[in-house]
């Protein structure tokens, strides 16, 4: 009986099991039936609308900048050198590495014991020239009267002979007597003739006497300048460098002791591009004196300083390109020969010319522009100048249009946008830099790395020391210390 019950059981479940598994297999067929049977349903299309920024196309009068980097340098540098061998006896307390020092300032004497004997022997030698002058003067004198006294012989010995002779042709004296007053006559201008011998050779001697003493002279002042140069004096107000001398040491003759630099006359030499040094010509084909901007980095508190554009080199070094501009700095504040620079140069204005970001054109030289339904529109442009992140560009009908700021790959002309303007409050909040707000510890790593730096100039190091006490700091400053201290 029980068996009967459990098998009637089973055959109950079975038959349910086998009945549902039929349900689901029609169900199933039904689906597939009803989805082959439905007709395919096609969507609607829409055009795809891109997100652009834009920017006003607006004309106007700029002056573009020319950015390059060179090297200050001193325009007055003077090597000071031992004009004489010898001892260094004397040192200036200035005479050292940096040292400040005054135009005529003695810096270092030499032992002027030889020069002064050699300044002694010369006066001597002067003395006895002009004893010589007075002689070789006295002696002509005398020489001019002697030949004064023998030619007033001469002329009463020839009077004497006339007579004679008129004496002779009245027969009142004999011939002997006629021919010894002829000789007496011959042998006073024989007389006359020496004297006149002994004007010369007094002359001569005069003549002799002036240049001994002229020689004299030189030699004179050519021993007081030796005696001169044994005192070195600085040549013009400014900084020693390379100071390579001390007391008691031996110098010799053009040996250089040191450099003196004029801090307060400096120059920046750098090197731009043939088609940017074409630029900077006017009409006669000469350099402009164009403002310059000089800029040293130092810890993010940037030293900068004006200046002008003096010359340019004569020629182009072998093996360089391009063109050495040399610019004078006005205010030398904080800079040193040698620092390396950036130098922004202000290029003459152009006309009727549209900043735009660097983005918005593309490499065949055009930009997008919305026409009056909001679709993209190319448009040709000239490029004048690329200054940083902005272009220079200028093209007909590009005043008061509104132009795709970036360009990406999914634009082009003919395209449907949605245009996106930014906020004026978001632009001059753009310009406001980063400030961070220091931990104690993390300020007192910076000041101590600032106070330790003796490479700063003082006012620079004062200067970075007080923005560093503020509560919050520019980021960009914070980051260039910590990169040059591994922070």
């Amino acid at each position: 009986m029980r068996f009967l019950r459990q098998s009637l059981t089973g055959l109950f479940l079975m038959s349910l099991t086998l009945g549902m598994v039929i349900y689901a297999g029609a169900m199933v067929r039904d689906a597939i039936q009803a989805r082959l049977a439905k007709e395919a349903h096609v969507p609607q299309a829409r055009e795809r609308v891109f997100a652009v920024t834009v920017v006003q196309a607006e004309p106007q009068t700029l002056s573009p900048v020319l950015t390059a980097f060179g090297q200050v340098q001193s325009r007055r540098t003077l090597e000071i050198r031992a004009a004489v061998a010898g001892t260094v006896i004397e040192l200036s307390q200035d005479f050292e590495e940096g040292s400040r020092v005054e135009a005529g300032q003695v810096l270092a004497r030499i032992d002027p014991a030889n020069a002064q004997s050699a300044l002694d022997r010369a006066k001597n030698d002067q003395l006895d020239a002009e004893a010589e002058t007075r002689d070789a003067a006295r002696a002509l004198e005398l020489a001019r009267d002697e030949l004064s006294a023998t030619q007033e012989q001469a002329e009463l010995r020839e009077r004497a002979f006339q007579r004679q002779k008129e004496l002779s042709t009245r027969g009142v004296v004999t011939d002997a007597a006629v021919e010894t007053a002829e000789l007496a006559a011959s042998s006073a201008r024989q007389a006359v003739v020496s004297r006149r011998q002994a004007l010369a050779q007094a002359e001569a001697r005069v003549d002799q006497a002036a240049t001994t003493l002229a020689r004299a002279s030189i030699a004179l002042a050519e021993a007081e300048r030796r005696l001169a140069d044994t005192v070195i004096r600085a040549g013009f107000s400014g900084t020693l460098d390379q100071v390579a001398v001390v007391e008691g040491g031996l110098v010799s003759l053009n040996e250089q002791l040191a450099r003196l630099i004029d801090g307060d006359a400096l120059e920046v030499a750098f090197r731009i591009s043939t088609p940017q040094y074409a630029r900077l010509l006017d009409a006669q084909g000469r350099l402009i004196p164009a403002p310059v901007q000089v800029t040293l980095d130092v810890y993010g508190v940037d030293l900068v300083t004006p200046g002008q554009i003096s010359r340019d080199s004569a020629a182009v070094g072998e093996g360089q390109t391009g063109r050495l501009i040399f610019a004078r700095i006005d205010q030398p504040r904080g800079l040193k020969p040698g620092d390396f620079v950036s130098v922004a140069v202000e290029e003459p204005p152009l006309e009727r010319v549209v900043r735009l970001p660097s983005k918005a054109l593309d490499s065949a030289g055009n930009v997008l522009v919305l026409d009056d339904d909001e679709r993209l529109e190319a448009l040709a442009v000239e490029l004048l100048r690329r200054q940083g992140d902005d272009v220079l560009v200028r093209a007909p009908g590009l005043a008061g249009r509104e132009v795709v700021a970036e360009r990406t790959p999914l634009l082009g002309a003919g395209i449907k946008v949605r245009v996106l303007r930014p906020a004026e409050e978001a632009a001059v909040a753009a310009e406001v830099p980063d400030m961070v707000e220091l931990s104690a510890e993390r300020r007192a790593r910076l000041v101590s790395f600032v106070e330790d730096n003796q490479a700063l100039p003082a006012d620079v190091r004062t200067r970075i020391l007080t923005r560093l006490q503020d509560e919050k700091v520019p980021a960009q400053m914070v980051q260039r210390l910590e990169s040059r201290m591994g922070g």
